[in-house]
């Protein structure tokens, strides 16, 4: 069995990435990465661009892959919701709280699907739920105008609020609108603006990565990238990198075809890659010792203290975030997904997935273009 691949927080993780933005803006503190000053700030995510994917596809992505390539870890879990958390806050998921895709309401005997923001129970306050000042609201009281670009149907969400606040949104529907709303916010004079393309990992997760569908999307944000590059003033510098990478599944196990791995199970909560499994009180141990024997060969299974203790979620936990971590863990390392069928079936049924240690899913871009 591999060693999982913890997240390097401190020193080259996603949260390293934000924190290191702030001062190249001339804002002090930590610049862990060692990025130089500019006037303008530009960073364009593009969800599910793993760095291994990347050098697979070089003919593909001519204009990313012929950038000087840094690689940074995407924080755990290694999905969308948990990294945007950390690239919003810079902080480890650890500290901001958004530890997963499906995560627990501790208390209420119910899931909060952190991505889409909806729950089975009563609604989550976004403030509540990840009440850290954001980056982008840091920057704004700082007198620097921060904006976010992207598809005009993700303004007005909860799960927005939570990782973007302080941003000006700038809807932005087709790829025209984006580099045009890019173009407008940089130019202030001193500005830090997001701009995000979603549509890889979507074909990822339906096709595969590598598969036609994906090489076609990837080709689609190697070409927006070369025309935001293309939108950079003076002084200014771009920085290309992503949320996580993606396996594709070959073996999938099946929960909800397997009673033992149900049973003493209150809540299944992450996602196929990265499951948190809550256990009905008293149960915690006997759900480890089966899951941990079902799962052999196929991923880490792991108590929620042995994950916190070995650094997963980042050097500390706050307190009263543990509840919202799993009393199991199952983090598969090779192409296996713990799906379930019955209550997941789309995420069941996905070529690609991600989420786990594995450097394939870890491992994120980090390109930069420069007009200093």
């Amino acid at each position: 069995m591999t060693a999982p691949l913890i997240p390097a927080y401190g020193t080259a993780s996603l949260a390293d990435l934000s924190s290191s933005l702030l001062t190249v803006l001339g804002m002090g503190g930590e610049n862990p990465l060692g990025l130089e000053p500019a006037g303008r700030v530009l960073m364009f995510i593009v969800d599910g661009l793993g760095a291994e994917l990347l050098r697979a596809h070089p003919e593909t992505a001519p204009f990313l892959s012929a950038r000087p390539a840094g690689v940074l870890t995407a924080g755990f879990p290694a999905t969308t919701a948990t990294s945007l958390g950390t690239l919003g806050t810079g902080l480890p998921p650890g500290e901001h709280g958004m530890l997963g895709y499906q995560l627990a309401v501790p208390g209420a005997g119910y899931l909060l699907n952190c991505l889409r923001w909806t729950a089975a129970g009563p609604p989550v306050s976004s403030d509540e739920w990840q009440p850290t000042p954001t980056v982008f609201e840091r920057a704004a009281a700082a007198g620097v105008p921060v904006s976010y670009v992207g598809p005009s149907e993700f303004g007005p969400t909860a799960f927005n609020r939570a990782v973007y606040r302080g941003v000006t949104f700038v809807g932005a529907d087709t790829l025209d609108d984006r580099v045009e709303g890019v173009r407008r916010a940089l130019a202030e004079p001193r500005s830090h603006v997001t701009v995000y393309y979603g549509d890889l990992d979507s074909a990822g997760h339906r096709f595969g990565w590598g598969s036609p569908q994906w090489l076609k999307r990837l080709a689609v944000a190697d070409r927006l990238a070369e025309r935001l590059a293309g939108t950079l003033p003076p002084g200014s510098a771009m920085y290309v990198t992503a949320d996580h990478g993606m396996v594709n599944i070959t073996e999938r196990v099946d929960v909800d075809t397997v009673a033992a791995l149900r049973s003493g199970v209150a809540l299944l909560g992450g996602e196929t890659r990265a499951r948190h499994v809550y256990a009905v009180p008293g149960a915690a141990e006997a759900v480890l010792a089966t899951w941990r024997d079902l799962l052999a060969g196929k991923a880490w299974v792991v108590s929620r203290q042995e994950a916190v203790e070995s650094g997963w979620f980042g050097p500390r936990v706050r307190s009263g975030w543990l509840p919202r971590i799993g009393d199991v863990l199952a983090v598969p390392y090779t192409d296996c997904a713990v799906v379930a069928s019955v209550d997941e079936p789309t995420e069941a049924s996905f070529t690609g997935a991600h989420g786990s240690l594995t450097a394939a899913e870890q491992h994120v871009p980090l390109l930069e273009v420069s007009t200093r």
